[in-house]
C-alpha cells in the first residue's frame, strides 16, 4: 500500500460550494480536514457548524494539530482504517476525553498483492493492473462493495451518532476520501441533504492542499515519480465523481430507495433519523 504524507499547510481559504464560508484552519500533520456544517437540506435546513467533521488519519498529528483539534470539543472520532492501515501509518494521536471508535470499512486481506504492485511494482506490472480504465473500476467496485458490504458498519455508526454525547464527531480513513466520504454521504443521506450537495463536499478533496501524497516504495514522490507511473495511479487517488454516482446507484438498485436503504439496509428508523436531524441540523 502507498505511503501517504502529512498535508502540506493551506493558506485560508474560504469552504467549497454548499460549506459554510469560514477560513480553513491550518494543519500540517492531518490532510484533508474539514467542517460539513452549513450543507443544506431538502427540508431547508443546515447541516450545523462544529458537529460533523472529516479529515485524513491523526497518526502524523503535531502539538499545534492536537491543539486545535481540542478546540473543536470533540467526543467521538470513528477511524474507518483497518489493521494493515494502522500498523502502516501508526495509530491516531490520544485526545483527551474523546472516545477512539475504530471501525474497519475494508478487509486488510482484500487486494494485498494489488497494493503491493501499486507500491512497488514497475512500469509494466501497473500498466498491467491499472491501465486500459481498470483503476477507476476497481474504485468504483470498492465504492459499490462499501454500501453492499457494510451495512453492519454504518449501522452501528448512525446508531453511535444518535446517542448523547457522540457528537461532534470526526469521521477518517486513511486520506479522508473514500471510506470516509462513503460514510460522511450517508450520514448526510440520513439528515436528508442533498445529493448535489453531498457531491460538492465529496469533490473537496481534490483541492490541492487536500491531495493525497503518493510515496512509492523506493521513496520517490512528488515530480520524482515518473509522470506515465502517476497517471496509472491518478484513479486511486482522486475524488470521482462517478465513483460516488456507484455508491447512490447500488442504494437505487439494491433498495429502491434512500428511505429504504436506511430503514431496511441499516435499521435506521424514523425516530433515529428524527433524531439525528435534531442533533445535526439547525434553522440557522
Amino acid at each position: 500500500m502507498t505511503q501517504q504524507l502529512p498535508q502540506t499547510p493551506a493558506t485560508d481559504t474560504e469552504a467549497g460550494t454548499g460549506t459554510a464560508t469560514c477560513a480553513e484552519p491550518v494543519l500540517t500533520g492531518v490532510r484533508n480536514f474539514r467542517d460539513v456544517g452549513g450543507l443544506r437540506a431538502a427540508d431547508g435546513r443546515r447541516v450545523r457548524p462544529g458537529k460533523l467533521f472529516r479529515s485524513g488519519h491523526l497518526a502524523h498529528t503535531t502539538d499545534e494539530d492536537a491543539a486545535f483539534l481540542a478546540t473543536l470539543g470533540l467526543h467521538t472520532i470513528f477511524d474507518f482504517r483497518n489493521a494493515d492501515d494502522i500498523r502502516m501509518e501508526g495509530p491516531d494521536v490520544d485526545l483527551p476525553g474523546v472516545q477512539n471508535s475504530n471501525m474497519p470499512l475494508s478487509d486488510p486481506a482484500h487486494g494485498a498483492d494489488f497494493w503491493h504492485t501499486v507500491r512497488d511494482g514497475d512500469l509494466d506490472a501497473l500498466r498491467d493492473a491499472l491501465g486500459d480504465g481498470k483503476g477507476a473500476e476497481r474504485m468504483t467496485t470498492a465504492y459499490r462493495q462499501l454500501i453492499l458490504d457494510r451495512t453492519a458498519q454504518h449501522s452501528r455508526m448512525l446508531e453511535l451518532l444518535a446517542e448523547e454525547p457522540a457528537v461532534p464527531a470526526l469521521l477518517h480513513c486513511a486520506a479522508g476520501k473514500d471510506r470516509a466520504g462513503t460514510s460522511m454521504a450517508i450520514i448526510l443521506l440520513a439528515l436528508g441533504v442533498d445529493r448535489a450537495e453531498i457531491e460538492a463536499d465529496y469533490l473537496e478533496s481534490n483541492a490541492a492542499h487536500r491531495r493525497y501524497k503518493v510515496q512509492r516504495g523506493d521513496g520517490a514522490t512528488g515530480s520524482a515519480i515518473d509522470p506515465e507511473i502517476m497517471k496509472l495511479l491518478s484513479p486511486l487517488f482522486e475524488a470521482r465523481l462517478e465513483y460516488l454516482t456507484a455508491a447512490f446507484d447500488t442504494i437505487d438498485e439494491h433498495w429502491g430507495s434512500v428511505d429504504r436503504y436506511l430503514s431496511e439496509g441499516l435499521g435506521c428508523t424514523e425516530e433515529r433519523r428524527a433524531r439525528l436531524r435534531e442533533l445535526l441540523l439547525t434553522d440557522a
